[in-house]
């Protein structure tokens, strides 16, 4: 019997369980935002003060480091988590024999480390702002392969969008991907620098404040137009996902002028910070509905068999 044998005995059996692992590797790199958020909001971005060891002489954390030594070293760990799913996503893709799922678990597996690299990078250089944003936006990356995946696995077949919701569906993104980075730039010029010695990108909070505020108001009036189209056409699938997206662009807007007139609070920082995630999960997700798919798995539940005009028994 060949090496090969028991590797394929493997990875058929994780085939089954590509769904659930799937979704684990978007819920763990939705988490790895929030923990990221932790260790800013709580001052643990130096916690562990060099990279790849936690100090000079050790990889793990000391007592004498406190509570933010303990911080910062958890969100490390946390990437091994992330490996250890992504990995095994990626062996079930293999198993199911899905050339589709099996590159876009391989862009996630792929991803995590380099995301550690970066997050190394922004310890290097002492929480530069700037890097801090690129450990950001590639941690949003992320979360829109993980949903691309999702998408991939379980949505309504669906035939290509006319040209007018194509266009307003890649508008939304666009400029979707401008409002979140506009959103880290809104952060690296505000107070949570990660450490009380960290500099900041030098821009006036208020004024960057007032354009991240600005794009979000034509990202609104886009979402609503496409949602207007979607609804025109009886294209139930795509009014599911841009309402929804609507929905928690509001939410998110709700939160950020919040956090804005309530100077900054830890907790709504936080949670504007997994409204950031799960927009960047919506853009991923309305870009794609206005794009041909065939579903791999024909029967997907009540929602998606709503979506496509079947009933569901």
């Amino acid at each position: 019997m060949s090496l090969s044998t028991p590797v394929r005995t493997v990875t058929g059996r994780l085939a089954a369980w590509l769904w659930p692992l799937a979704v684990a590797n978007l819920l763990a790199n939705l988490g790895l935002i929030v923990t990221g958020a932790a260790v800013r909001l709580t001052g643990s971005g130096l916690g562990c003060p060099t990279w790849p060891r936690c100090t000079e002489e050790s990889y793990v954390t000391h007592p004498s480091m406190g509570v933010h030594g303990v911080i910062e070293f958890g969100n490390r760990m946390l990437t091994f988590v992330l490996v250890a799913i992504a990995v095994l996503c990626f062996l079930a893709a293999w198993g199911s024999r899905d050339r589709v799922a099996i590159r876009l678990s391989a862009i996630v597996a792929l991803g995590v480390p380099l995301q550690a690299v970066i997050g190394g990078v922004t310890v290097l250089t002492d929480l530069n702002p700037w890097v801090v944003s690129l450990h950001l936006v590639a941690s949003l990356l992320m979360v829109m392969v993980c949903l691309a995946l999702l998408d991939h696995l379980r949505s309504p077949a669906r035939a290509a969008a006319p040209p007018l919701p194509r266009a307003l569906a890649t508008a939304v993104l666009v400029v979707g991907c401008v409002v979140l980075y506009l959103g880290t730039m809104v952060t690296g010029a505000g107070p949570h620098a990660g450490d009380a010695e960290a500099v900041r990108n030098g821009l006036t909070p208020r004024v960057i404040s007032h354009v991240h505020a600005a794009s979000v108001y034509l990202l609104l009036a886009l979402t609503v137009a496409l949602l207007v189209v979607a609804v025109r056409r009886g294209d139930r699938w795509l009014t599911v996902v841009v309402g929804a997206l609507l929905g928690l662009e509001l939410l998110q807007g709700l939160v950020g002028w919040s956090q804005y007139l309530l100077d900054l609070p830890e907790l709504l920082v936080a949670i504007h910070m997994l409204g950031a995630g799960l927009l960047a999960a919506g853009f991923s997700r309305v870009w794609l509905a206005v794009r041909a798919h065939e579903p791999v798995q024909p029967d997907t539940g009540r929602l998606l068999a709503w979506a496509t005009g079947r009933q569901h028994g």
